[in-house]
């Protein structure tokens, strides 16, 4: 699991996290919501490594122990099980779907050289387009190269930022499967930034709502009432 705990960020003079905290549990998907621009994206970044925390404490536990993986580079808490899915999927356009996925390996602990053939059982469209360049497929098939590529890294934590952004409703449906599949099947840790409130509810098991960088409510997801969603969700 993560536990992240008082953590702040500024951007230059600009406080964009104020004291935040959270945990993200194993067998769980733990979902951050709220309103655009305030500050769900700038702590994913944070927990994967791409931003640094100005204090505060981001811990991984795990069956080897807990380690505090605050200050450490995004390559290092990759290799320690992470796995990131950012906004817009930023796949490889010029890229065939194939060495997209081969990306992926190079966060292995394990130093594995190929594809695990589970990635097809998972996204089993993909298969049939390893050679198709990333940017000739459609938002839908870009969102499930960009999840596939993060799990062929062989991640313990799995973060989406915004994976259903744009994308078609049979597509959403079978992320969300394929979640529900990865948190029952392999214990997997998974913390997904989401505004698509029914998926929440259809999919999720826990939420953080955030506004103005800081956590005003958490719960279970049969705990998000229609207020709530008025109050910090609704434009």
């Amino acid at each position: 699991m993560i536990s992240i705990t008082n953590l702040n960020f500024s951007y230059g003079g600009v406080k964009a996290i104020t004291n935040v905290s959270m945990q993200f549990k194993p067998r769980h998907i733990t979902c951050v919501m709220g309103r655009n621009g305030v500050g769900k994206t700038t702590l994913m970044r944070n927990i994967v490594g791409l931003l640094r925390a100005d204090s505060g404490q981001i811990m991984l536990k795990g069956s080897k122990g807990d380690r505090v993986i605050t200050r450490l580079a995004a390559s290092k808490r990759a290799k320690l099980g992470i796995g990131y899915v950012p906004q817009g999927r930023m796949i490889f356009p010029k890229l065939t779907v194939e060495e997209n996925l081969k990306v992926g390996l190079q966060a292995r602990a394990d130093g594995r050289k190929r594809i695990p053939n589970e990635i097809y059982d998972l996204f089993p469209i993909l298969r049939d387009f390893l050679s198709r360049k990333g940017g000739d497929l459609s938002g839908g098939q870009q969102q499930q190269l960009a999840m596939a590529r993060a799990m062929v890294g062989d991640p313990k934590v799995l973060i989406l930022d915004e994976p259903t952004e744009g994308i078609q409703p049979n597509i959403i449906q079978r992320i969300g499967e394929v979640l529900t599949q990865l948190v029952t099947d392999h214990g997997m840790t998974v913390v997904l930034v989401e505004q698509y409130v029914d998926f929440v509810r259809d999919f999720g098991h826990r939420f953080y709502i955030m506004n103005r960088g800081q956590v005003v409510s958490e719960g279970g997801t049969a705990e998000l009432t229609a207020q709530l969603v008025h109050q910090h969700l609704s434009v």
